[in-house]
């Protein structure tokens, strides 16, 4: 009968590469290790592994028992923790969007792991429809992303930022209108599938300004780095702006009046996870400062 033994043997085998590297973390020899595989193989009535393949390689049924069995693990992590009512405990699953929302993520993980040292934080980055998708189905706790997303109803999605959106060149330049600045100068774009390069374009759109574009990036640090370097301007969020070497940059609010974006944490309504990702929330608000929102504040107040 299939047992959480098998289960972790499992996952070992794909973590580790080989039958007796996960023999090693399970303690077990090699050969029980290969039992264990072919006793749930016959249990579930499907092949796990192409034996072939040297590393062994997980077959398409292989994967679905693979994600059954995460599934699994963590679920009964998270009982345990519950029982002995240690729930700042466990293992944290947590998503992000790839864009400058990752600048204070770290810091936030940090934090949260020298204040429970208990828990353990597995972070995966991906575009936000992918992690709301996976909130929603269980293979995430919770994911960072923006406001501008259609979030399911069986999901909560709570700010803890709201900044503001500048426009930056370089040093050098001498200040104008920010309308003017757009308008003249070469313009460095934002160009990406995430919601922060639509609300840049829709405002340049709404203010009638043709940009002069130099160039198209898909990564916000790199776009700061050429703004400094003096090949144009460009359109980035406050946090994006945290390196010393950036105070210099010359930045003007962008839009009329200023744009502003909201970042916040996408979780199930229902979570074993809620007192975890509560506290993770108070730890990013704080760390945003003066555009920290607090949890549930419709009024956008500093949750730092």
């Amino acid at each position: 009968m299939m047992d959480t033994r098998q289960l972790r043997t499992l996952v070992a085998i794909t973590t580790h590469g080989t039958f007796a590297r996960a023999a090693e973390v399970v303690n077990l020899t090699p050969s029980a290790v290969s039992q264990q595989v072919q006793a749930l193989e016959q249990e579930l009535a499907v092949l796990l592994f192409e034996r072939k393949s040297r590393p062994p390689k997980l077959t398409p049924q292989g994967m679905q028992v693979l994600e059954m069995a995460q599934g699994i693990l963590r679920l009964e992590e998270d009982t345990k923790t519950s029982l002995r009512g240690d729930r700042i405990a466990g293992t944290l699953m947590l998503g992000s969007v790839r864009s400058s929302a990752l600048n204070l993520l770290p810091k936030a993980i940090v934090q949260m792991r020298d204040s429970y040292p208990l828990l353990k934080t597995n972070l995966r980055v991906s575009l936000s429809a992918t992690l709301i998708a996976d909130v929603a189905s269980g293979r995430l706790d919770a994911a960072i992303v923006a406001e501008h997303v259609a979030i399911p109803p069986t999901l909560r999605w709570s700010p803890y930022m709201r900044e503001p959106l500048w426009l930056i060149a370089p040093e050098s330049t001498d200040a104008a209108d920010a309308a003017q600045l757009l308008a003249r100068s070469p313009f460095i774009r934002f160009r990406s599938p995430v919601p922060l390069a639509n609300l840049i374009d829709t405002e340049i759109s709404r203010l009638g300004i043709a940009t002069n574009d130099v160039a198209e990036m898909d990564t916000i640090g790199s776009i700061v780095t050429c703004v400094r370097q003096g090949m144009g301007v460009s359109v980035v969020p406050h946090v994006a702006l945290q390196e010393p070497e950036d105070r210099r940059l010359l930045r003007l609010p962008f839009g009329q009046p200023q744009v502003t974006r909201k970042i916040g944490i996408v979780e199930r309504i229902v979570s074993p996870r809620a007192e975890i990702i509560a506290r993770l929330h108070a730890v990013l608000a704080q760390l945003c400062g003066e555009h920290g929102v607090a949890r549930d504040s419709p009024t956008g107040d500093t949750g730092a």
